[in-house]
């Protein structure tokens, strides 16, 4: 993170053009395992800062056009909604008889 900064401003241009011609390719992730309680192993896969920057900044442009298109009742990977307002919503439901 620290020569973030520094690399952005040598590379910006080059990171630019690359994205706006479809030629943006990320660097292959760090993938690293990590414990499961179960006893097994996952497998985690973290991307470059550089990589993460890029997939923020498309996120944060093209996120609040999609989001327009999307029913307010759906939760997966949205913006000030999780997984805990889903269950939330779906006990109303039942509890208003729904089934």
């Amino acid at each position: 993170m620290e020569e973030l900064k520094a690399y952005l401003r040598e590379h910006k241009d080059e990171l630019r053009t690359q994205i706006r011609k479809r030629k943006y390719q990320p660097a292959p992730a760090l993938r690293i395992e990590i414990p499961k309680e179960n006893g097994k192993m996952s497998k985690l896969g973290i991307p470059t800062v550089v990589d993460r920057v890029v997939q923020q900044a498309i996120s944060q442009k093209l996120s609040p056009i999609f989001e327009k298109q999307f029913s307010e009742y759906s939760y997966g990977f949205r913006p000030r909604r999780s997984c805990g307002m889903a269950i939330i919503q779906a006990l109303e439901y039942i509890n208003d008889g729904y089934e």
